[in-house]
């Protein structure tokens, strides 16, 4: 499967094709920079840095947001606030950590907000009510196997739901996903434990 950065290099490359030779050389220049350098740049107030940033990590904003919320329309709205946010987030950048770990956070925290919101709006017990109505208007878009997964994790605890979006989603680590989520492996390790355990329970229920 083509990474996120590298499917993005390509659309990248080919819109700098229709450029002027100078800006082409800039835009090859900034698609070959590092996440953090451009980050670090964008914190200065480089707009170019900037746009870059968001035209190569815009996907993963929104795939990793469509996790979390279970909802397209819930989604694109996290990503354009988090888009709207992040020249302020980036003012606090200090390249302690790779700048997609820092994304991934960012995202998770955006995430975690709305689930806020959304529970004192509906005063319901998990704030997931839509969740059912939603799913059945994006299967036919999705493999049913896929389909059934993004519905079972929204029977998930939102502790369990957050490990299993960047530990199966995101393909990250249980190490990675630790540093993201700001708990120890071994707690990322029973989590995912966990997620086996109910995942087979809600499949066993469904037969």
């Amino acid at each position: 499967m083509m990474g996120h950065n590298q499917a993005h290099s390509k659309k990248n490359t080919a819109r700098a094709q229709g450029l002027p030779d100078g800006l082409r050389l800039i835009s090859k220049m900034l698609m070959d920079t590092s996440d953090e350098t451009l980050a670090t740049a964008a914190a200065d107030g480089d707009r170019a840095s900037f746009a870059t940033l968001i035209a190569r990590h815009y996907d993963r904003i929104f795939g990793l947001a469509w996790r979390l919320s279970g909802s397209r329309q819930d989604a694109e709205d996290l990503a354009q606030d988090i888009c709207a946010a992040l020249p302020a987030k980036l003012l606090n950048w200090r390249a302690e950590a790779r700048f997609t770990t820092w994304l991934y956070r960012v995202v998770v925290n955006a995430a975690h907000d709305l689930r806020r919101r959304q529970a004192v709006r509906s005063k319901a017990a998990s704030g997931w009510g839509d969740w059912e109505i939603a799913r059945q208007q994006e299967i036919d878009t999705a493999r049913e196997a896929e389909a059934w997964l993004t519905g079972a994790m929204a029977q998930l605890a939102p502790e369990l739901r957050d490990t299993l979006a960047l530990v199966l989603g995101e393909e990250l680590t249980q190490a990675q996903a630790a540093e993201v989520l700001g708990v120890s492996e071994g707690t990322i390790a029973w989590r995912m434990s966990e997620v086996k355990k109910r995942l087979r329970v809600i499949a066993a229920r469904e037969v």
